[in-house]
This record gives C-alpha cells, structure tokens and sequence, in this order.
C-alpha cells in the first residue's frame, strides 16, 4: 500500500475491500495509487457484478471522468467479458459431459431434448448458450439414459 488512510469511515486500507464503506472506495480511487487500486481491481474480478463493482460503478457515473475513471470502467468490463467467457465455457463442458454420458450420437441426443443437431453443436463449441430451460432439459435426458430405472425413456426419446 502506499499509504491510504480513509477519513471518516470505520475501515483501513489493509482490510478487504469486500468490507470496505463506499466512502472508502471513493477514497481509494481519488487518492490513492496503482499499489492502492490493486485489491479493488482483485475483487471486481472475484466479483464482476458484485459490491464492490456495483459501488465503484455507481461513483464513476456521476465523477468527473479522467484516466483514473476511465481505467476503473475497463477494469469492470473486461472482468465481466472474462466472467461471461467462464461461464459459457462452463456450460458447454456440461452440455458436452451430458452428450457423451448418453452414448448417443449428438443428432440422436438433438432429437432426444428437442432441438437440431446444427444447434447442439453451437451449445457444444460455447458459441451459443442454451436458455436454463433447455440446459436442464440437456442434464435431465442424459441422466435420464443413465440411469438403469429409465432406459426406455431413453430410448423413446428419440
């Protein structure tokens, strides 16, 4: 740390910014210095969408922008797209986990949750996201062929 003090509010600079007043944020982004801006830049990736990103959000909205502001906002939005790469990559993991527990073919599993085998494959590659409705209709049918007690549904989902 270089040595930020807040004023006024019941928080240090060594505490974790997730417990930081937005008071203190506001502090640590108008006084204080790269070393400073560190643990807040950490936590908006832990936490794209969450309170810390929420409050330094709030605050550029109505400061003066400069670079400080302008490096602030990027932070956001490149921890967001990260978050959003995450998670599309996530559920194609699952998307393609529950293809391969089926040991059907991917236009016999298209057919068996109702969509085309051109759109499972963009569920597939992460170049499209499924709606939750289908996705749990994805892990339903394949643990559906999974289990012993539902082969025939299985097998007539087709």
């Amino acid at each position: 740390m270089s040595g930020l003090r807040f004023r006024n509010v019941d928080a240090e600079a060594t505490d974790d910014v997730g417990t930081w007043p937005y008071e203190a944020l506001v502090a640590a982004i108008d006084r204080g210095l790269v070393p400073d801006w560190r643990p807040v830049f950490a936590q908006m990736r832990l936490a794209p969408w969450g309170t810390v990103a929420r409050r330094v959000e709030r605050y550029l909205s109505y400061r003066d922008p400069d670079g400080v502001s302008t490096l602030f906002a990027l932070a956001i939005e490149h921890a967001r797209k990260q978050a959003q790469r995450a998670d599309r990559a996530e559920v194609a993991a699952r998307v393609r986990a529950a293809v391969e527990r089926t040991g059907k073919t991917k236009a016999e599993f298209a057919a068996a949750v109702g969509t085309s085998a051109s759109r499972l494959s963009t569920y597939l590659n992460g170049k499209v996201t499924p709606s939750a409705a289908l996705l749990v209709r994805i892990e339903r049918t394949a643990d559906s062929c999974e289990s012993a007690s539902h082969i025939s549904y299985c097998i007539t989902a087709q």
